[in-house]
């Protein structure tokens, strides 16, 4: 990386220091996650962290960083594997921290899961805090099918953890209230739009069962036709609104109030967030992997955000954001808001992507 571009990233950070002036860091191994560096280093924005750790994991390629995160105090945390790699964190105002493997062998041991073990009921993503990819199995994994998915972990050796999950892994699809359509009840993600024409992206699962959407259970008002789904692979689909409305980009918090929604981004790992659903409302958690695999009863869906945020049935297709950017969909997971459990989201700038449209 020239000096110029660690300088513009540099310059990046300290504007946006909060609480803290000294760029100091510390360079840990893998088993530090919870060291800290001897100077104070800056707390900065989530969307400039995401732009800081986006550049430097470039600069650096695969071989030399296995990803980065947000640490509990906010900072911008970035693994390393080379001394000077470290360095080069360091010279933009990061904290550089070391850890055993590599980017490159992280995404070899994914893709060998997606060859050797994909069983329903599992998934997997790579988690940069532990530097391992973590390997989910839900109650239904029993039998030939866990040993198969033990093999495969065993056969990656240290990479890999394999961990069970609450419950069952399921899509959160139900029957019920706020947006219906074949019996079924989802909820709206965001509201978009292509020039002056109104859509709303929900999950992808939801869209592939669902021609026609309203907003009553008695599916006498009508809100418009599932235009396009994508599910399995990704899990995203867009509405057409047909009912003549301009609706607000904005999402219910179940409070009586809403909260604006002006842009898009995929989160940092580290990132609180919050989602709004139909059945369960308001649940904030963090997210804790991004590129997730999962792999459900219906098929394969990839690319995922992973999260500790909770959700039930009725709550697909729910927004899944902080302060006033979108992030992503609800897709699946396991667990519930009573126990607790893991959601993973379909990113929104990809069905932003794929469509044209644009919220805000």
């Amino acid at each position: 990386m020239t000096a110029l571009r660690t300088g513009r990233r540099a310059a990046l950070l300290a504007a946006s220091v909060l609480t803290a002036t000294a760029l100091a860091v510390s360079v840990g191994t893998a088993g530090d996650a919870a060291a800290s560096p001897t100077l104070p280093v800056p707390v900065i924005e989530p969307e400039q962290a995401q732009a800081l750790a986006a550049g430097l994991e470039q600069d650096l390629g695969q071989d030399r960083t296995a990803g980065s995160y947000l640490d509990a105090a906010g900072r911008l945390v970035v693994t390393v594997t080379d001394r000077q790699a470290a360095d080069q964190v360091k010279a933009a105002g990061a904290v550089a921290r070391m850890v055993p493997h590599s980017g490159a062998q992280l995404t070899a041991a994914t893709a060998e899961l997606d060859r050797s073990a994909a069983v329903p009921g599992t998934a997997w993503a790579v988690d940069p805090v532990t530097n391992q990819v973590v390997l989910s199995t839900d109650s239904s994994v029993t039998g030939a099918g866990l040993e198969k998915v033990r093999m495969a972990a065993a056969s990656l050796g240290a990479v890999v953890r394999v961990e069970p999950m609450l419950g069952r892994l399921t899509t959160k699809l139900a029957g019920g209230d706020a947006i219906y359509g074949s019996g079924y009840r989802c909820s709206l993600g965001f509201n978009v739009h292509q020039g002056s024409t109104q859509y709303f992206l929900t999950a992808g699962h939801c869209g592939a069962a669902v021609p026609t959407w309203y907003s009553d259970r008695g599916q006498t008002v009508k809100l418009g036709n599932t235009a396009n789904a994508r599910f399995p692979g990704d899990d995203f689909a867009l509405v057409g609104y047909t009912n003549g409305s301009t609706p607000p980009s904005a999402v219910d918090l179940y409070n009586a109030t809403t909260r604006s929604i002006t842009g898009a981004s995929t989160p940092a790992v580290g990132l609180s967030v919050s989602r709004s659903g139909s059945t369960t409302g308001v649940h904030s958690g963090k997210v804790t992997a991004l590129n997730a695999t999962v792999n459900y009863a219906e098929g394969t869906v990839r690319g995922l955000i992973k999260t500790s945020v909770c959700a039930e049935p009725g709550d697909s297709g729910g927004p899944l954001f902080s302060g006033n950017t979108a992030h992503g969909l609800t897709s699946g997971g396991s667990g519930d808001c009573t126990v607790g459990g893991t959601t993973y989201f379909q990113p929104v700038t990809e069905a932003l992507a794929a469509y044209g449209v644009t919220v805000g």
